[in-house]
């Protein structure tokens, strides 16, 4: 009888959005591939799990492949886990999958954390058309040109991106997108969680640090977002402003006025008037 292969997301940041159902599987099986077994041996070792791991990445996974098939094939149960989230996405797991379901194995997905989900959330835009792109590729001609695509997207876009490559990343939504929306979520469920939104041309993305991992929302390309709130109080332009002239490295009060303005569709007098008023 064959055994099971069971897909079990485990945690992004935060070790308490692990489910009761991914403790047990992962206790009881027979195995785990692990994208990275020291990572994953971290949290074995946090809920007391002693079964055994085995490697299973990009660079190994065509070696690795017959023989957790043939474990399975002999009546095993095996637990594919990643270094977080949901194994499938920017990693080999759909690979095993597919060969699984080839052989007529079982494959049984747990449910749990997923990075890209958690962003498109947060990000506030609207879900009921979603676009995962992965990350974008490194060479600069390919990375041109996958740009260049993403911005033709009507829907809400989300994709991953390493902390060495957002500043450009965001460069380049900047010129591509314009006033477009974006959310640039940063280390989501970690203790430094940071969620920035607002037009992909806007200052206030020079603040983001550049540490961490990193998730990029992109707003459907006809959305208005924020804008069906009601009207916009005195506070809320005032809040905007300190927000901003923070984000700011020189503390300018004109670039930080003209950015407000600019994003509520005011004119800098008006959002000048409006920090005076709320003085009052």
């Amino acid at each position: 009888m064959a055994g099971m292969l069971f897909v079990v997301a485990t945690p992004i940041g935060n070790l308490e959005d692990i489910t009761l159902r991914a403790l047990r599987v992962l206790r009881e099986a027979n195995l785990i591939a692990a994208e990275d077994t020291r990572r994953t041996a971290k949290l074995l070792s946090h809920f007391g799990i002693h079964t055994p791991t085995l490697s299973f990445h990009a660079h190994n996974s065509h070696a690795r492949m017959p023989q957790l098939l043939a474990r399975m094939q002999a009546g095993e149960s095996v637990a594919l886990v990643t270094d977080a989230g949901t194994p499938g996405i920017s990693d080999p797991g759909a690979e095993l999958v597919a060969a699984c379901d080839a052989r007529d194995i079982a494959v049984d997905p747990v449910p749990g954390a997923s990075a890209a989900l958690v962003a498109a959330v947060g990000s506030g835009f609207p879900l009921n058309s979603l676009t995962f792109l992965g990350f974008p590729p490194i060479k600069a001609k390919a990375r041109n040109e996958w740009f260049a695509r993403l911005a033709q997207y009507g829907s809400t876009v989300v994709f991953f991106e390493a902390p060495h490559r957002i500043g450009p990343t965001l460069d380049a939504l900047a010129g591509l997108l314009g006033n477009r929306h974006i959310c640039v979520a940063r280390e989501l469920t970690k203790a430094h969680q940071q969620f920035v939104r607002g037009a992909a041309d806007s200052i206030a993305f020079r603040s983001i640090t550049r540490k961490g991992e990193f998730s990029v929302v992109v707003a459907p390309r006809d959305a208005t977002v924020g804008m069906e709130l009601g009207p916009i109080s005195d506070s809320d332009i005032a809040d905007a402003f300190r927000s901003v002239a923070t984000s700011i490295h020189d503390g300018g009060r004109r670039e930080a006025a003209s950015e407000v303005a600019r994003r509520f569709g005011l004119t800098t007098n008006e959002v000048y008037r409006a920090i005076e008023r709320t003085k009052l």
